[in-house]
């Protein structure tokens, strides 16, 4: 029972304790109320005694619910597990009395004295409450609840020297901003002595430079009329003369936006072009080179005619064609026969095949592990060897592919899926393309496109084979 950790509850009186000293273990039996709700000091300092004291215990002492959180740093023991660990004291009275015998003992003086149910004098009320509810003395219910009222006094007396504190700041503030109001004051007055000596003399002046003024609006009265046609005249011919300008700056960047476009699209279609003929042309040679090592042709010393004419009896009889085994999707043998043929290109959905295949790892060591293993084929074969992965769990910092391997992964907004048909539709009619995949939807899709679709367990068992 002790090494699970399923003790009675709290409700029940201690085993232990009733077992060392049972008018003690009655006394605290009868005192015990349950599931008290501690104050939140208490209940913390009871938890950080508690997480300080699991790695002290035996494994077997520990209860299963708690042996995780044993296992955790120091710092973090209390943290995380706290509400486990205060579930457990208040339910596993076994428990509890294992802790609190080893907590009470290093607490020396302190703990003998709780044990014994007194409080010292001296003594912090949070510690005594703590230890108090560990031991379960008797009486400890009444050092919980006085410490509970010495905690609430306390932050009654911290909150009353706060709201004094920030009474006498409010004070000095106002204090201040009334001298400062003050010098403002005296200061405004001597502003204002000295404007209203300097407004008479500017008076005099106003007067002055009104009458001048209105002699000048008179006169450029009669200057705006004229510029105001001759403005009117030249805005007509500037505003003619923009819109000319705008319509012929359209049309020559409208002009250069499409020659710019025809010239980066002819260099593309060429290039593409180019490279997808070099590809077929490149394909067929190899075939009927590979085509005429494997058929071990020598030159022809006799031509057709010369087997007719010798005699049309001895014309060779037709033999039926012994027909091969077909293999299947999932068959290595099928894909070792692709891989072999001229320029073939191997294209596989990464995921696809790494969650049937080794799915208890971590993403990471998914892709880590196919793409090394992709680098053996490309290395066996000689095949182009593309792997699609989804671009969401792409990461940053990728270790360099093996040779003859390119790992691609998709753009945002598009699939795994969708990059292998842009792959398969991008090669030339002809090229062998396989595509690795036990998606009935991306088999049928490349299928329609020449491509040889071949079922994840063909890669796999082809790459448990190596």
């Amino acid at each position: 029972m002790s090494g699970t950790g399923e003790e009675p509850a709290s409700g029940h009186a201690d085993p232990v304790a009733a077992h060392a000293d049972p008018a003690a273990g009655q006394a605290a039996a009868s005192e015990d109320p349950g599931d008290r709700v501690l104050p939140g000091p208490v209940r913390q300092r009871v938890v950080a005694l508690v997480a300080a004291m699991l790695p002290d215990l035996a494994h077997d002492e520990v209860p299963g619910a708690l042996r995780r959180i044993a296992r955790f740093a120091p710092q973090r023991r209390a943290k995380l597990g706290g509400a486990a660990i205060a579930a457990q004291i208040a339910s596993d009275s076994l428990f509890r009395q294992r802790v609190a015998d080893r907590v009470v003992e290093q607490a020396g003086e302190l703990g003998a004295a709780v044990r014994d149910g007194s409080q010292p004098a001296a003594a912090d009320p949070v510690e005594v409450a703590a230890l108090a509810y560990l031991a379960r003395p008797v009486g400890w219910s009444g050092l919980v609840d006085s410490a509970n009222q010495e905690v609430r006094a306390a932050a009654e007396q911290d909150a009353v020297a706060e709201r004094i504190r920030r009474a006498g700041q409010d004070v000095e503030r106002v204090r201040a901003e009334a001298a400062a109001a003050r010098a403002e004051a005296d200061r405004l007055r001597e502003q204002l002595a000295s404007v209203a000596a300097d407004a008479s003399g500017l008076r005099e002046q106003v007067r002055a430079l009104t009458r001048s003024l209105r002699e000048s609006e008179r006169a450029e009265h009669r200057a705006s009329h004229l510029l105001a046609t001759e403005k009117g005249r030249a805005a007509r011919a500037a505003t003619d003369q923009e819109a000319e300008q705008r319509r012929l700056r359209a049309k020559l960047a409208e002009t250069e936006t499409a020659l710019e476009v025809a010239r980066r699209g002819g260099r593309e279609v060429r290039a593409i072009d180019d490279a997808r003929l070099w590809l077929l042309l490149e394909t067929l040679s190899q075939a009927a080179h590979g085509l005429r090592r494997e058929l071990a042709l020598e030159p022809a010393d006799r031509l057709p005619a010369d087997f007719v004419a010798a005699s049309a009896a001895e014309l060779p009889g037709e033999r039926e064609a012994e027909r091969a085994r077909a293999l299947d999707a999932d068959d290595p043998a099928r894909l070792d026969q692709l891989l072999g043929l001229p320029k073939a290109h191997l294209i596989v959905d990464g995921y696809n095949v790494t969650k049937r295949g080794f799915g208890d790892v971590s993403l990471e060591q998914q892709r880590q592990r196919l793409v090394g293993g992709m680098g053996g084929i490309a290395a066996q074969t000689g095949a182009e060897v593309t792997v699609a992965f989804d671009g969401a769990d792409r990461m940053v910092g990728l270790p360099p592919a093996p040779r003859g391997v390119r790992v691609l992964f998709s753009r945002k907004g598009q699939t795994a899926d969708d990059l292998i048909r842009q792959l398969v539709r991008a090669e030339p009619a002809g090229r062998p393309v396989v595509v690795i995949s036990s998606d009935r939807e991306v088999a049928d899709g490349v299928r329609r496109h020449g491509a040889y679709p071949l079922s994840a367990d063909a890669l796999l068992r082809r790459l448990s084979r190596t």
